[in-house]
């Protein structure tokens, strides 16, 4: 959200302003009551519910998507990353776009794409037409979910702050746990492109419902300088950047001259943008947020804590059906029981956070994922359905303790003038290093399971061994000596994918142990009733 949108939440529309006019001053509308009240909440929960489940729900149908397009599932992870960047691109824009055509329109017209992107998804051909769509659809996305959280704000009385963030809150943590397990189902028992039709009615009813309930609440509007310069650098280096992480692995990275010239344009794209964006007038990013230490330290611990957690998040569905025998559904039910303890938990955090030291919150949400991490370390080509559910189940309790504490600690101190943007830049850093998490942890997989592969082949010596009575037996079962060889080696990869996957799983839990120092850099926020809360809605 934009400053001026942050202050105006609920004003009624006045005619467009131009740049220079002074702010007319406005009286905000009571807050809802009754049913305008309870249809509200429904219509932007709905759709704060549709956008985030977006971002998950494609996870385990990757391998159905790769398969009938006709591409590998790592390609197959554009679907995912290319969501995320445009999502990110887009998210820093929400406040000039705000002041520009009101909060209500905004959000309106933003739905309403959005269920246009996924009709397209739906029926794209190939995967660079899959691609195109959901860049569409990340970017019409992206001023979905701050506005949502204004309305929603708007709609209840002060007091009541912390209630609406916390129903706000629940939505955002149901829907990655919905999500593969709906696209499971949908993928197994329908077809993929069904992922995406189902947004359709969704969003055209969250839409004329909030219509009806808050076109007589529109914010503001004037007409404002927009740093094109600066849009245009954030797209280059950050487009730069994601094309050369995905397409790394398969350019053998550093060796390809393509990969050169997109990591160069990056840094170069990157440290013409810091310096555009610290002097320009209206920058589209407000950069000296992170001249303050809570806002730098927070938003550094939360953005590389997501990208971890979403990477892992992509990984083990991916783990489970390529090598595990994991069909989708069921590796939606694998992973669902993550939400039952972020669910329950979520409302005391939203309560407590105020009271509660967030900084010792923290360090406990990360210290429980790393605990499940390491216990997914030990995962082997044996792991039932049992042992992965323990650490599944123990991962909610972190992730009710690790938004809401993080981004009251990153948002402490912002006066109310700068809230909106500084969500805004730590929602756009947060969103991108997941989308970098998806690329880096699965290129880290493919490597590490060609080493492993190298690894368990070099004591096997033709005609010898164990190798030669398992080629053996196999023949004996009535395979040719082809089919046999495949075999084997469809069980080395097995092995070897599986200790990859192990590999990235304690290299994520020791990352977040050595995260917990970013956390004590940052100041304990003062224990003002409702000032956790209300701050901590910016994490999602």
């Amino acid at each position: 959200m934009s400053d001026q949108a942050l202050d105006r939440e609920g004003a009624q529309a006045p005619a467009v302003a131009p740049a220079t006019a002074p702010a007319a001053p406005y009286t905000p509308p009571p807050p809802l009551t009754g049913t305008a009240l309870v249809l509200g909440t429904i219509s932007l929960s709905l759709a704060t519910f549709m956008n985030v489940l977006d971002s998950s729900i494609a996870n385990v149908s990757l391998p159905a998507i790769a398969g009938d397009l006709g591409v590998s599932p790592g390609q197959g992870t554009w679907v995912i990353t290319s969501f995320g960047v445009a999502n990110a691109i887009s998210v820093p824009l929400t406040g000039w776009l705000t002041q520009r055509f009101g909060a209500v329109r905004l959000f309106i017209t933003s739905v309403l794409l959005f269920v246009l992107a996924s009709w397209l998804c739906g029926f794209a051909p190939s995967l660079e037409a899959l691609v195109g769509f959901r860049i569409f659809q990340g970017l019409v996305a992206g001023p979905m979910i701050p506005l949502s959280q204004t309305l929603l704000l708007s709609s209840y009385p002060r007091a009541k702050a912390g209630t609406a963030l916390a129903l706000w809150g629940v939505t955002t943590l149901v829907a990655p746990v919905v999500g593969p397990l709906l696209g499971g189902w949908i993928t197994d028992n329908v077809a993929w492109p069904w992922i995406f039709y189902i947004n359709i009615p969704v969003g055209l009813f969250a839409a004329a419902i909030t219509w009806g309930i808050y076109r007589h609440r529109e914010t503001p509007r004037r007409k404002l300088p927009i740093d094109t310069i600066g849009l245009a650098l954030l797209v280059t280096w950050v487009g730069s950047l994601q094309l050369m992480l995905d397409k790394g692995k398969e350019l053998d990275w550093f060796s390809s001259p393509t990969i050169v010239v997109l990591a160069v344009v990056a840094v170069l794209a990157f440290a013409v943008f810091l310096v555009w964006e610290t002097t320009d007038e209206h920058p589209v990013v407000d950069l000296r947020l992170f001249a303050r230490r809570n806002f730098a330290f927070g938003a550094l611990a939360l953005s590389v804590a997501y990208g971890l957690f979403f990477g892992n998040v992509v990984l083990m569905p991916l783990w489970l059906q390529q090598w595990m025998g994991y069909t989708a559904t069921s590796a939606g039910m694998a992973l669902a029981p993550v939400g039952v303890f972020a669910i329950l938990l979520s409302p005391l955090v939203g309560r407590k956070v105020s009271v509660w030291d967030p900084r010792r919150m923290a360090s406990g949400a990360f210290v429980v994922f790393a605990l499940v991490l390491w216990m997914r370390s030990q995962f082997t080509t044996q792991t039932d359905l049992a042992h992965v559910l323990v650490p599944t189940f123990i991962q909610g309790a972190a992730m009710a303790f690790f938004f809401i504490p993080l981004t009251t600690l990153t948002l402490s101190g912002i006066g109310p003038e700068r809230v909106a943007a500084a969500a805004g830049l730590s929602n756009f850093v947060r969103i991108t290093a997941g989308a970098m998490g998806t690329s880096i942890s699965t290129t880290l997989w493919d490597d590490r399971a060609a080493l492993h592969h190298a690894h368990l082949t070099e004591p096997l010596t033709s005609g010898q061994g164990v190798f030669a009575n398992t080629l053996a037996s196999l023949q004996a079962a009535g395979l040719s000596a082809e089919q046999a060889m495949a075999q084997v080696n469809r069980m080395i990869d097995q092995q070897a994918y599986t200790r990859a996957a192990d590999d990235i799983f304690f290299g994520s839990a020791m990352l977040f142990l050595a995260l917990i120092a970013l956390i004590w850099f940052t100041k304990r926020p003062p224990k003002l009733a409702g000032a956790g809360a209300a701050e901590a809605g910016g994490a999602h």
